[in-house]
């Protein structure tokens, strides 16, 4: 792993002076974690935010009657946790590896030693803005899209506009991605397959041309 090329390609770095950028990849420790590995606890003090370099990282929430809510599933090349840099001082969330995983580890107290100085502040908190925009953005895209609509979208960013995809993570873990229910998403696949523009089975899908352009009628 290069640390300073895996920040480049990040959204979230990939704007911060390569100067600063440089000195954020030498605070960083690889980290790697085995499938169903679990990085941190909801509720356990934070001490740092994490880079996905491989794999794909599941955060979620425990409701009260013991059901695990799934909040994002992390892809390659996104980050998470960094609400601890200066939010909360506790993990919102529990973070557990869907697949075998390689991170990139930036600990809290070397962040606040960058920040000591005024311009890798000033780059980092407009980084900061710039995620806060994408995030509202993302937001809106979720009130206003429908399930199908999401579910392109999704395969499309952890995928691509492939023929056909190998899912590797839960069907479950897909539907909280998408902000649905299992069963919403088994309903999807099944009316898709009547329209004739997927098949497969298992985590295998198998996606006619006709699957990337305009859905179909419901």
């Amino acid at each position: 792993m290069n640390p300073r090329y895996l920040l480049a390609q990040t959204s979230l770095f990939g704007n911060l002076a390569p100067s600063h950028r440089r000195a954020l990849a030498e605070a960083g420790l690889p980290v790697e974690v085995r499938r169903r590995g679990v990085l941190f606890a909801e509720g356990v003090r934070g001490e740092a935010f994490y880079v996905v370099a491989r794999g794909r990282v599941q955060l979620h929430k425990t409701a009260p009657d013991g059901r695990e809510i799934v909040i994002k599933v992390v892809q390659p090349g996104e980050t998470f946790a960094e609400v601890v840099l200066f939010e909360e001082a506790r993990y919102p969330v529990t973070a557990v590896a869907l697949t075998d995983a390689l991170l990139l580890k930036i600990l809290r107290r070397d962040v606040q030693r960058l920040l000591a100085d005024a311009d890798f502040r000033n780059d980092f908190i407009a980084m900061l803005m710039r995620k806060q925009r994408y995030l509202a953005d993302r937001l809106r895209q979720m009130a206003t899209q429908t399930v199908e609509e999401r579910f392109r979208q999704f395969l499309r960013e952890q995928y691509g506009a492939a023929d056909r995809v190998e899912l590797t993570i839960p069907r479950k873990a897909l539907a909280a991605a998408i902000g649905a229910t299992p069963e919403t998403v088994s309903r999807l696949l099944r009316r898709l397959k009547t329209a004739g523009v997927l098949s497969g089975h298992g985590r295998l899908l198998l996606f006619k041309p006709g699957f990337w352009k305009s859905p179909p009628s419901p």
